[in-house]
């Protein structure tokens, strides 16, 4: 008879090895479900709390506006070169044609004036040559009135001839002299007037020619003192010189800018807005200022869509009469409206939204404060609106969190 031998299915070892196991398991959850609970404790003086409302939500942008001119005109010089003289300085009041400074350029100007006496040079040449042309003219007029004169003189003789020798008074050979004299100039002058009609045609080419040359070449000349008297800079229009620090010896390249004159015909403001709203500041949208205690009205003109260190600009004009009292360089607290307002949750606007980008914030209740997911829509200078995510008189932590965005739990203590 077989004997048979049963296997043991766990041994000992076995079983405090799967006991282990299950032990470091337990340990791993517990730590788990710990972190998914941290708690960190907090004075709740050193935390702001704010409650959620319901309300008119105002979806404006507030602004720090400057003040600048309504237009201004950029003074600069065609040609580069060195301060030589100052006659007015930063702040003046000038005139349309007011001299500013005077640029010094050697090199500049003595190619302009080597340019300038080669045209007029070549100017007189041209009038030389036009002199010429009419000398020409007037020698040709005398060649036909002596021809013409002589012709007449051979057409008498020839008249008197035919009649003398038909009456055999003279001889043929005298009549013959006589008809020969008259054909002859006869024939002179009818070439020479064909040579005066060529010579007036090809002439009247060339006075054409010579006149629409010198005419460029006076363009080129009035051009060139032009340039030469705009080393001296004058007012381009009339107004108050700014950002104008000209320094004798001090250099300036062609056409860069010597300063602005602002036309004193108004104000506009300039005030940059975070990139955040690009696309919702557009042309014509309503803004308001106070100035002295009374309010403005005013209407966005220009959006200049480049971003720089986080801001694009506009340009905003008053809607009706601007105050008196506006200078350039006056800055302005400014309001302006996005759309109209409407009925929202409002969070008041707090450092937290640098740690959590809006996405979720401590909600307060009975001394804790937990983590919440949120989604915001709009914000102004006051509140954020809250779309998701809370309710009206829930208390919030709006200050920063940087040192527990890290933690679940939020112990408050007072």
């Amino acid at each position: 008879m077989d004997k048979v031998i049963e296997k043991k299915r766990f041994s000992k070892k076995n079983i405090l090895m799967f006991a282990g196991i299950l032990i470091v398991v337990c340990l791993a959850g517990y730590g788990y479900s710990l972190s998914l609970n941290k708690v960190y404790k907090a004075d709740a003086d050193k935390l702001t709390v704010s409650k959620v409302a319901f309300g008119d939500f105002e979806d404006v942008v507030l602004l720090n506006a400057t003040v600048v001119p309504l237009t201004s005109v950029i003074v600069s010089s065609s040609e580069g070169g060195t301060v030589a003289e100052i006659f007015t300085e930063n702040g003046a009041s000038v005139v349309k044609g007011t001299p500013l400074l005077r640029i010094a350029n050697p090199n500049a100007l003595s190619a302009y004036t080597s340019s300038e006496t080669s045209i007029i040079e070549q100017i007189n040449q041209l009038r030389k040559l036009r002199l010429d042309l009419e000398q020409n003219q007037r020698v040709m007029k005398q060649d036909m009135m002596v021809i013409e004169n002589s012709l007449r003189t051979a057409s008498r003789k020839y008249k008197i001839d035919s009649t003398l020798f038909a009456k055999k008074v003279i001889t043929r050979e005298e009549f013959n002299t006589s008809n020969q004299d008259y054909e002859y100039y006869k024939d002179r002058r009818a070439i020479l007037k064909q040579a005066m009609d060529q010579e007036s045609q090809s002439r009247k080419m060339q006075l054409n020619q010579i006149d629409f040359s010198i005419g460029r070449m006076d363009e080129s000349l009035e051009s060139i003192r032009q340039n030469i008297e705009n080393m001296t800079i004058k007012a381009p229009v009339s107004g108050r010189l700014s950002s104008y620090d000209p320094v004798i010896g001090k250099s300036y390249g062609a056409n860069e800018m010597l300063g602005k004159i602002d036309v004193m015909q108004g104000y506009k403001l300039q005030a940059g807005v975070d990139e955040y709203y690009i696309n919702r500041v557009k042309e014509g949208q309503r803004a308001n200022c106070e100035i002295n205690g009374k309010n403005y009205q005013l209407l966005v003109r220009k959006v200049i869509p480049e971003v720089t260190s986080g801001q694009f600009q506009i340009e905003l004009v008053f809607d009706g009469k601007s105050a008196d009292e506006l200078r350039r360089g006056l800055s302005l607290q400014t309001k302006l409206t996005l759309s109209d307002n409407s009925k929202s949750l409002m969070l008041p606007q707090g450092q937290f939204f640098q740690s959590t980008g809006g996405n979720w914030v401590y909600v307060v209740k009975d001394g804790q404060a937990k983590k919440r997911n949120i989604k915001v829509g709009r914000k102004n200078y006051l509140y954020y609106e809250i779309m998701e995510g809370l309710q009206k008189d829930e208390e919030v932590i709006t200050s920063s969190y940087d040192q527990f965005n890290q933690y679940d739990i939020i112990q408050i203590s007072k």
